[in-house]
């Protein structure tokens, strides 16, 4: 890796590691068990990028409890567990794996009495993991409708709106499905606000969403919609479960994991090493491109000014941006929503000295397998230009990972097995 003080790429990766730890199941779930239930069964249940690893660390807090159940998780993320079943399903565009792991999952909650106790164990992910379409619909009808949100810039609240009504087990479904059972929610949140309901479009919790708003979500979008999806949107039949409904009234949600508490982990670290950390936010959304150049500027106004903090110092922000595909942008690159963010930024700063970024998924995965995300230092754009690429040509074609990896400047963690969305750390000296 190249650039003229590598100290502050290890810098920039040693904070990003702190908070990948303090999201991790390992270190944080067993303190958020309740008692085991005197009588009765625990049936564990969970789907997200983390779920596998967060169902180890429940086996692991509790060893001889007798626990059974199933968690779907996304290819790639299982790990090793001896009493709760782990099965791969694919993300972000849900397969039939998925379906079938919902459908089992409905069908280990018949059945279940008030003794029973149910722990889901929700993350980000969970959404297309757990994709069982509502009666009328086919899987092949729900990936049509993934594929049009994942291009038309959606919110991630815009997109699990839509998925609620259009399965048989989101949006408080699963819930009425387990009881009479006491149910209990571990959840990693990886959604700007920590919405309850919109982690894993939230399978376990009320949700005072509508048809009406899912049909408004789509609207502009109708035309490339299958057939059956916007008639089952029009026909608007069973609503998902909503506050008060007395089949909720069992169900407590518990959030282990939240962005905030990985950016304090992340100050944390940036203070022993003698760095003022300044945390921005954890709910930061927008185009990817312009949250880079917002950021740009919060850290010219640091170099100029000293406002809203003096260097040496690292911009925290937490939270999930979008990138939106035109056809006017021709055939899209290896895209990236967090390098994306940093190329926007990298060309904002316009290699101001003294100017470091690293902006990464916490899953490990930013948009594709390749990376988790990247850093640019202060001569990443003349770097680009003297091995003669066009960073905003890059930025036109989304494709600032490709120019990051061509700059051997990609942070590649492989699959984290947490979830607690973007990251973006500036350091500035």
């Amino acid at each position: 890796m190249t650039d003229s003080d590598p100290a502050a790429l290890q810098t920039l990766l040693r904070l990003f590691q702190a908070g990948l730890r303090a999201a991790d199941p390992r270190a944080v779930l067993a303190q958020h068990l309740p008692e085991p239930p005197a009588r009765g069964r625990v049936l564990v249940l969970g789907a997200g990028k983390a779920s596998a690893l967060m169902a180890a660390a429940l086996e692991e807090a509790w060893p001889e409890v007798a626990i059974g159940g199933l968690v779907v998780t996304r290819y790639g993320h299982a790990v090793p567990t001896r009493r709760v079943e782990i099965v791969e399903a694919s993300h972000p565009v849900p397969d039939a794996a998925g379906e079938a792991a919902a459908r089992r999952m409905l069908e280990l909650c018949d059945g279940l009495s008030e003794d029973d106790l149910v722990i889901f164990l929700a993350s980000g992910g969970g959404s297309a993991l757990l994709s069982l379409p509502a009666p009328g619909l086919t899987l092949a009808d729900k990936q049509a409708v993934n594929r049009v949100l994942l291009a038309s810039g959606a919110t991630i609240g815009q997109m699990n709106c839509v998925r609620k009504h259009l399965s048989a087990i989101k949006g408080g479904r699963l819930a009425a499905a387990v009881y009479p059972a006491r149910l209990l929610t571990l959840a990693i949140s990886d959604v700007p606000g920590d919405d309850p309901g919109t982690i894993a479009s939230g399978p376990t919790v009320a949700d005072p969403g509508t048809f009406a708003e899912a049909r408004e979500i789509l609207r502009a979008h109708r035309d490339a919609l299958p057939p059956a999806v916007w008639h089952h949107l029009e026909a608007a039949g069973e609503e998902t479960p909503k506050p008060g409904d007395p089949r909720l009234a069992r169900a407590e949600f518990r959030m282990i994991a939240t962005p905030l508490m990985a950016l304090e982990a992340v100050a944390a670290a940036a203070r022993a090493e003698g760095l003022t950390p300044l945390i921005l936010g954890d709910a930061i959304e927008g185009e990817a491109r312009d949250v880079g150049t917002a950021l740009a500027g919060i850290a010219r106004s640091v170099a100029e000014h000293g406002l809203p903090v003096r260097a040496p110092c690292v911009l925290l922000s937490g939270g999930e941006t979008t990138v939106t595909l035109r056809p006017s942008d021709g055939p899209p690159g290896q895209g990236g929503r967090n390098t994306e963010a940093l190329l926007g930024f990298t060309l904002a700063t316009a290699g101001r000295p003294g100017t470091w970024a690293l902006m990464a998924d916490t899953d490990g995965i930013d948009g594709v397998e390749a990376a988790a995300g990247a850093m640019a230092t202060p001569d990443s754009l003349a770097r680009a230009r003297a091995a003669g690429l066009d960073p905003r040509e890059a930025l036109r074609r989304h494709d600032a990972t490709g120019l990051f990896g061509a700059l051997g400047n990609l942070v590649v963690t492989g699959p984290t097995l947490t979830n607690v969305n973007d990251l973006r750390i500036v350091l500035l000296r």
